[in-house]
């Protein structure tokens, strides 16, 4: 095994880290992992990260549904949907061009990384309006799934929001339960690409056996590590990588252009962070229960207070 193969299993410990604590970012990391390190060529990169992710994430969900962090009937509902979809996308995948392949991968990157960074809602707002109905839960995972099987990323940050909003699962069980989601279409979409796509499988057991390792240490840390500051650390690495991995693959020009516009992005949030109060990496302030809580006390309250008193 080469030197650069090395390192690539030794970084594969970060693919379960990732799934272990936050139910999704494996292809996202096994994908640029396995292309520009590895040196495969993107479309048995793409089959292959379906693979390791899939694996993985049946690990995670074992010690996860210990925990009883697991909805085993909304995940196999949601997870069906999502085979389909996914099945499909492999079988796309596997006869497009694989510069076109990672151009959308890294869009993808870059989108899943917009959802990390967004605030999220305080967390009454998850069981606000309740479970939707079943044919919304269906039709997203048959959505979420066929980008999952054309491009292997974006399934774990996508699943998890869709089964807190759509499903009205807690955050820790959405977690839980989208690796039973993940695992079930990163199968599907790797019995697409396995119609066009043959695997280094020496190689893929490798990267597959380090990334489970990685995923015990984040399933013992996913009760210890502030989820919040978590998925904001990891959606900026996640959006360097998208315009990194779109740097590479577009014209030297546009490349170029992009990493500029990059900065200058970066740089005006920074500086809305130093010198205003509109800080785009921080979460707004929860709202208050009552329009009384602001409210200055008046004298027909102190009025009223007395005849109860009396």
């Amino acid at each position: 095994m080469s030197p650069m193969m090395i390192a690539v299993v030794g970084l594969a410990v970060l693919v379960g880290l990732s799934l272990g604590l936050l139910g999704g970012g494996g292809s996202i990391l096994v994908v640029p992992l396995l292309t520009y390190l590895g040196g495969m060529e993107p479309r048995e990169a793409i089959a292959s990260s379906l693979f390791v992710v899939g694996v993985t994430s049946l690990v995670s969900l074992l010690q996860h549904a210990r925990a009883g962090r697991v909805r085993w009937k909304t995940g196999l509902l949601f997870g069906a949907a999502g085979m389909v979809g996914a099945f499909a996308g492999g079988l796309v995948g596997g006869h497009i061009p694989g510069p076109v392949l990672m151009v959308a991968f890294a869009l993808m990157m870059v989108a899943t990384a917009t959802a990390m960074l967004r605030p999220r809602k305080a967390p009454g707002d998850d069981h606000a309006n309740g479970p939707h109905p079943v044919w919304r839960i269906l039709l997203d995972g048959l959505v979420v799934g066929a980008a999952t099987g054309l491009v292997g990323a974006g399934g774990g940050f996508l699943v998890v929001p869709a089964l807190v909003l759509l499903a009205g699962l807690p955050m820790s069980a959405a977690v839980g339960t989208s690796l039973l989601v993940i695992a079930l279409k990163s199968f599907a979409g790797l019995g697409g690409y396995m119609t066009s796509v043959s695997l280094d499988w020496p190689i893929v057991a490798s990267v597959t056996a380090a990334a489970v390792v990685g995923s015990f240490g984040g399933v013992a840390l996913a009760s210890r590590v502030p989820e919040q500051a978590l998925r904001r650390g990891f959606g900026f690495f996640v959006l360097a990588m998208g315009v990194f991995v779109l740097a590479q693959e577009l014209p030297a020009a546009a490349g170029v252009a992009l990493v500029l516009i990059a900065v200058l992005a970066a740089a005006l949030a920074v500086a809305m962070c130093l010198f205003t109060t509109r800080c785009p990496f921080r979460s707004p302030p929860p709202a208050e229960s009552g329009s009384r809580a602001h409210r200055p006390t008046t004298t027909s309250d102190k009025n009223t207070k007395e005849n109860h008193h009396v």
